[in-house]
């Protein structure tokens, strides 16, 4: 059983985020050259794709429970003896 709920748009800007620091610690580290400017296009691109992913999944659930609510409601009511009558 899962702890929580999946979110796909948190596991992309994680994923940006964590893109990021690797190159700025390779640059720390004397790997390789990491011009000042990445983390803008990186996280910038990181952060709008997240949105979008976050947009559709939510979209997606709030189909889902709605057809799921439509397809409980084509049984008969639960009573029809009028024992919810207001007085």
């Amino acid at each position: 059983m899962l702890r929580h709920e999946f979110r796909p748009g948190r596991l992309i800007a994680g994923t940006a985020a964590l893109a990021t620091a690797a190159a700025y610690l390779g640059d720390a580290t004397g790997a390789w050259q990491t011009p000042w400017f990445t983390a803008l296009p990186v996280m910038s691109g990181g952060l709008f794709l997240a949105a979008v992913v976050a947009l559709v999944h939510y979209r997606l659930r709030r189909r889902r429970s709605a057809i799921a609510a439509s397809s409980e409601n084509t049984e008969a009511p639960a009573s029809t003896s009028g024992s919810q009558a207001t007085r």
